[in-house]
């Protein structure tokens, strides 16, 4: 594992230098790459520089054992059970970091917000999960924009997307995909009874653009038409074509 993590750390240092070329700082694209990939082996770094203390204040503490005071004996022996401890807490954390990484975590994503089951309630839900989202970006520095909503006039929405971009957005907030439920006793509600709502959350990866080179003598074009007796242009239109791409 020490090996494995050596290696690593290697690319991390040659990435350091490679984010201050400025050969590729005036490459954007492979610039921001550079950075991302830099960032995902910054945690890796500290944790390993972590264990390395560890290790030398547990070799310290050793060497005290073998003194000649038993009151320092006494105190090293009761710092070495705690330092052994969170010695193996981390090499816990290390072998948790070492775990391939989805390529998608680092991405940004666009998030859409829809109202379902529950009318006006279900709007205002909405609007408290885009509350509670944008407050949890605040927190981690993330940079959120609204690209579209559909409001209602009691402050909720039938639908929003947005877009948050920064650090592992998409690795945080992958699981928040699904239906999310509120029971509660609503804004709307004038005889004190409890709703149940629900709003539909979609959580997208944002994808690069990317530039895709379609020879069209690779192309297969198939034209189908209508069959029959007779009528008005049956049989002369195209009514279905297939396109297909032959690599």
């Amino acid at each position: 594992m020490i090996e494995t993590i050596e290696k690593r750390l290697a690319r991390y240092e040659e990435l350091a230098g490679l984010i201050a070329d400025p050969a590729v700082i005036r490459d954007q694209k492979r610039y921001k790459e550079l950075r991302q990939e830099h960032a995902s082996l910054a945690a890796l770094a500290d944790e390993y520089a972590r264990f390395r203390r560890l290790e030398a204040d547990i070799a310290a503490s050793q060497a005290l054992l073998e003194g000649d005071d038993r009151e320092m004996r006494e105190l090293a022996r009761e710092e070495l059970k705690d330092l052994e401890a969170r010695r193996d807490a981390s090499h816990e954390t290390l072998k948790a970091l070492l775990i391939p990484k989805d390529p998608l975590d680092l991405k940004n994503i666009i998030m859409e917000i829809r109202a379902g089951t529950g009318g006006d309630e279900a709007a205002l839900f909405a609007a408290d999960l885009f509350r509670m989202y944008s407050y949890f970006a605040e927190g981690r520095r993330w940079k959120i924009e609204v690209l579209s909503s559909s409001p209602t006039g009691i402050g909720g929405f039938k639908e929003l997307v947005c877009s948050i971009a920064g650090r592992s957005v998409y690795a945080d907030l992958r699981y928040e995909s699904g239906v999310h439920r509120v029971q509660r006793v609503p804004a709307t509600e004038a005889a004190g009874r409890i709703h149940t709502s629900a709003v539909t959350v979609a959580v997208l990866p944002e994808i690069e653009e990317t530039e895709i080179d379609i020879n069209p003598n690779d192309l297969r074009i198939d034209v189908m038409r209508s069959g029959g007796p007779g009528g008005q242009s049956v049989n002369t239109t195209d009514s279905a074509v297939r396109i297909t791409n032959l690599p």
